[in-house]
């Protein structure tokens, strides 16, 4: 997929007030500072579409973006960030629910994971609500370009093993850097193919 426009449309914290939801939609979200925002720049090719922070909690509303006219590419606040008041976590937490279970053009959640990291709680659990929910997803490793690709193979293996404990069958995995733009293309390839099953 060619990505010639990518703009913002809108944000907010009410699912009635996202766009109509005519077109199909892909979701993007992981724990905070997991490198969301540089990853939706990267996939679009356009710097600051997303804006990035070094501070994490940075996307605290559903943001709208739409692409080439034709999809809704939507970044979601982060997960996990201990910092915030536990009154913001349980609105966060609520809206999010309230969006992944209810948005009827919602076509697949991108999952993004830190592929520096061990095995973090808060990413199963987050993987597994969405499948006992049955919805769609797909996983996303970042920041592999700042370690060794043998360190990001064990890391994946790890996830891979402890999500096994629970999945029959694992959803798609991506391997990706917001600076080399690996992955790029296939993430992009799957959206396309997922948009043409909408469009059937």
């Amino acid at each position: 997929m060619k990505i010639k426009t990518a703009e913002f449309v809108v944000s907010n914290t009410d699912i009635k007030k996202c766009p109509k939801a005519d077109k199909p939609e892909f979701a993007f979200i992981g724990r905070s500072n997991v490198g969301k925002s540089s990853l939706i720049n990267m996939l679009v090719g356009k710097k600051g579409l997303a804006k990035t922070s070094s501070q994490p909690g940075k996307t605290q509303l559903i943001n709208h973006f739409i692409v080439n006219q034709q999809w809704y590419l939507v970044d979601l606040p982060g997960y996990g960030y201990a910092k915030a008041s536990l009154k913001a976590r349980s609105q966060w937490s609520k809206m999010l629910q309230e969006y992944i279970l209810k948005r009827e053009s919602l076509m697949t959640t991108f999952v993004l994971v830190d592929a520096r990291l061990d095995v973090q709680k808060s990413d199963i659990e987050f993987v597994n609500f969405l499948g006992k929910s049955n919805k769609p997803l797909a996983i996303i490793f970042t920041k592999v370009d700042k370690q060794s690709q043998n360190q990001t193979n064990k890391n994946v293996e790890s996830f891979k093993k402890v999500l096994l404990e629970y999945w029959a069958e694992l959803p798609n995995i991506f391997i990706s850097s917001s600076q080399t733009k690996l992955g790029k293309d296939e993430i992009l390839d799957e959206v396309e193919k997922i948009i043409a099953s909408f469009d059937d």
